[in-house]
Parts: C-alpha cells; sequence; structure tokens
C-alpha cells in the first residue's frame, strides 16, 4: 500500500496498533456500497475506462456476497477494511482493481462510510424510538384517569393521572428523535472526492456521486471534509441526551416496583431472580438501562477527548472515532427496546398509586386556589392559610378531606362547604384543564395528539 516509501517493514507491534479491521470491518457494506458510486462516477467521466468500472463493480458485489455469508477474514498486516475490499478485489479480478482508489484517498473514504454507517443507525434509532413512543402512548390512553402522587424531591407534590406521567416520557423521546434527526440533516454531505485533504486534479462530478449515495450535496471544503467528525459527536450527543431519559424512566420503574412503593408489577420477561433468595424479583433490564447510559455518556466523552486538539486535516488519532460511537449505538438500541418491552408489559397498580396520592397533603394547593379563586384571597395569603389547614390534619393524623369545616372555618372563616369538591385527587386532577395540564381530557387530548404525530 505504501511500502515504495519505505526500505523495511513495520514491526509486529506497529501492525497492531495501526491495525483497525477489527472494529471498522463492521461498514463492510457502506464501504463497498461507496466504492461502487466511486467507480461508477469514474467510468462515467473517463477517469477510468467503461471496461474496467464494469469488473471493478463486478467484483465488488462478489465480495459482498462473500462477507454477507462468510464474514469478513481479519488480518492485520491489511490494516482496515478499505484495504481488505481493495486486496480481494486484486485478488478476483487483477491488477484493474488498483484504479478503483483513483482520486480518492483512505481519508475521505473513511469519513465518506462513517457518514453512511452513522445515517443508517439514525434510522434505526429513530424508529425504535417511534416504536417506543408508541407504546408509551398506548398505555397512556389505558390510563388516562388513573390518579397517582406526583412527586417533587420525591415527596409526594399533587395528584396527577399516570397518562399524563407517561406522556412526559414520550415528549422527552419526542425531542430525542429531533435531536437525531437534526444531526441527520447536518451530515449528510459527501467527503468522498476531498482525497487526502487538498481535493483532486481528476474530473471528478461529486454531484454525481453524492446522489448515488443519497447525501445531499458535496462538502464544500476538502480540509474540513477529511478531518470533521461532528456528525459522530452530534450522534452520541444524541445518544447521551436520550439515554438520559430512558435512565430517568429506569429509574421509576425501579423504584415503583420496591415494596415500600408497589406501585408496579415487573414482568418475568424482563426481570431476574436471585441465587439465594426465591423470593425475589429483581428489575435487572430496568437497572442496565440505567447502566448503560452511564457508558453511553462515557463514549461521549471519549470521543469529544480525541477530537479536542487536533490540528488540520486528518491525524491518525482518529482512527480511535467509530469503538465509542458502535458501543454507545449498540447499547442504546438495546436500551430503548428492552425498556420499550418492560413499559409494554409492566402491571401498573393502580390501587397502590391512588393510596399513595391520598396521602401527604397532595391536594393542599386545591385548598389555596380555592380561597383565590372563590374567596378572593392573595396566594400568598392563601398559601399560609392552607399551611395551618396540613398543620392540623397532620397533629389530627388525618387528611384535609377529613378534616371537620368548623375546624376548617376556625382557620379562615371565608372557607365554606363547597371547599370539600376540590379536597379529593379526582377533584384535583379534573381540576387542571389547562394546556399541556393532567386533566384526563387533556390527557386525552394529547394522546390523540401524539398518534397523529409519531
Amino acid at each position: 500500500m505504501w511500502g515504495g516509501r519505505f526500505g523495511g517493514g513495520p514491526s509486529a507491534l506497529m501492525r497492531e496498533i495501526n491495525a483497525s479491521i477489527g472494529f471498522d470491518k463492521r461498514f463492510w457494506r457502506e464501504d463497498i456500497q461507496a466504492s461502487k458510486a466511486h467507480v461508477a462516477m469514474l467510468g462515467a467521466r473517463g477517469i477510468v475506462a467503461a471496461e474496467d468500472a464494469e469488473t471493478i463493480a463486478r467484483g465488488l458485489d462478489t465480495i459482498a456476497g462473500e462477507y454477507a455469508q462468510s464474514g469478513v477474514p481479519e488480518d492485520i498486516a491489511l490494516e482496515d477494511i478499505h484495504m481488505h475490499v481493495e486486496a480481494r478485489l486484486a485478488e478476483l479480478i487483477g491488477p484493474v482493481a488498483g484504479r478503483l482508489h483513483t482520486a480518492r484517498s483512505r481519508n475521505d473514504q473513511v469519513a465518506t462510510d462513517f457518514r453512511l454507517w452513522v445515517r443508517a443507525a439514525i434510522d434505526e434509532v429513530d424508529a425504535s424510538l417511534a416504536a417506543f413512543q408508541r407504546v408509551l402512548v398506548a398505555r397512556a390512553e389505558e390510563h388516562a384517569e388513573s390518579v397517582m402522587p406526583g412527586f417533587t424531591h420525591l415527596q409526594a407534590a399533587q395528584p396527577v393521572t399516570l397518562g399524563h406521567h407517561l406522556l412526559a416520557y414520550y415528549e422527552m423521546i419526542r425531542r430525542d428523535r429531533s435531536r437525531f434527526r437534526d444531526s441527520r440533516a447536518r451530515l449528510n454531505e459527501l467527503p468522498l472526492g476531498s482525497a487526502a485533504l487538498a481535493g483532486t486534479s481528476f474530473p471528478l462530478d461529486r454531484e454525481a456521486t453524492a446522489q448515488a449515495l443519497g447525501f445531499d450535496r458535496p462538502t464544500a471544503n476538502s480540509l474540513d471534509a477529511v478531518s470533521d467528525r461532528d456528525f459522530a459527536l452530534d450522534y452520541l450527543m444524541s445518544a447521551t441526551q436520550c439515554s438520559l431519559h430512558l435512565s430517568r424512566l429506569a429509574e421509576e420503574l425501579i423504584i415503583w416496583a420496591s415494596q415500600p412503593f408497589g406501585f408496579v408489577s415487573l414482568p418475568d420477561a424482563f426481570s431476574t431472580g436471585s441465587s439465594i433468595m426465591p423470593q425475589k424479583r429483581n428489575p435487572d433490564a430496568a437497572e442496565l438501562v440505567r447502566g448503560h447510559a452511564g457508558r453511553i455518556a462515557g463514549a461521549m466523552t471519549s470521543l469529544v477527548i480525541t477530537m479536542k486538539g487536533l490540528p488540520l486535516a486528518y491525524s491518525k488519532d482518529m482512527q480511535d472515532d467509530k469503538p465509542p460511537v458502535f458501543e454507545a449505538h449498540d447499547l442504546l438500541m438495546l436500551s430503548i427496546q428492552a425498556l420499550a418491552g418492560m413499559v409494554e408489559q409492566t402491571r401498573f397498580r393502580t390501587d397502590r398509586m391512588r393510596a399513595a396520592a391520598e396521602v401527604g397533603f397532595s391536594t393542599a394547593t386545591d385548598l389555596a386556589d380555592w380561597l383565590v379563586r372563590v374567596g378572593g384571597i392573595p396566594f400568598r395569603e392563601a398559601h399560609h392559610i392552607t399551611g395551618r389547614a396540613v398543620k392540623l390534619a397532620e397533629e389530627q393524623g388525618i387528611g384535609l378531606s377529613d378534616l371537620e369545616l368548623g375546624a376548617l372555618q376556625a382557620i379562615d372563616a371565608r372557607i365554606d362547604a363547597s371547599i370539600y369538591d376540590v379536597l379529593t385527587v379526582d377533584a384535583s386532577v379534573r381540576s387542571r384543564t389547562s394546556y399541556g395540564g393532567t386533566a384526563p381530557d387533556r390527557v386525552r387530548e394529547q394522546v390523540e395528539r401524539a398518534k397523529r404525530d409519531i
């Protein structure tokens, strides 16, 4: 490949550290796809004879069939997937294989292959996230009226519906899909034709190659094209944000499945037992999703640090760009699918959720709002009055709705019997009718919107 400049070959250690075939074989399909588009363009422009271009394309098809059936054989002397394909092509069709590398470098070649792979990875993630959204929406519709405690600081705050809670994760995933789509739009430019760093003197038709490979346009600057890994960082940052959302839901399922909460019964298919305690049902799938978020964030950090100080154009450090992206993608896909399966099959114990919502004075804000709305009291004064009512109920060991009217009127004479219409958890959730609120009617509206938008 580059032996003409050197009197001796690399050491065994140099061969080992320099080889990337162990991981970049993963995009052999993209390498062959891009090579076919490149040689077709070379043939169309007369840079390579049409007959040679056809011979090369047939050879590439043969290699694709071999790799699909038997995998990519690894030879660290050939370093990477690009040279594996080229070497095998030479075995199949002879010296004409050498014409394939006309007007390109491994620098623009790998940048193109990697963009093709990441683009497909984004499409795969988006499809899985859409499927997850459908699960969330279906369960939200099922539980549009199921009351549960809403928390702040992991303390019972106000009653909400389970459907509303699940739709919060739908919204997170909606933003995740948006980030991935934005990443895809930015990466969809073709580096091929930039050669090593300065472009090429051959009369290429980069627009034709871009069109053949589904890119919107060729990259505008050859230096940037071969050294840019923003698309990989975009993917990793989107994956990291998505994994944080998945981890938050996984954590809630873990808490809800614990005996003190008892809000859910997790499916056998996504639980494990104990080797010593036969009663245990461990939420291992959710715990692993939670753990994967850390590894995905670590992959993102890894590539950020690799790229942070590299001068233009290509440096060999960038060979290490692919393993973190591959790892993050595998973990993210596994996490999405596992969590979707858990949500779909989990039994929500709505009786326990309602019971928890009815303790902890979760309708205190409803009392304060009633004082503002009916009594015309400034909210800060209403807040103080309600606090006194909560203190009294706490001292008596009862809920707010169990306080006698006389006791409430002793706190503030403006309170009348209609206060009891707002102090139940059902009345509380029904009253939250503002757009985006937890009222069952609002939840059903958001379910219908989500069904249209997925």
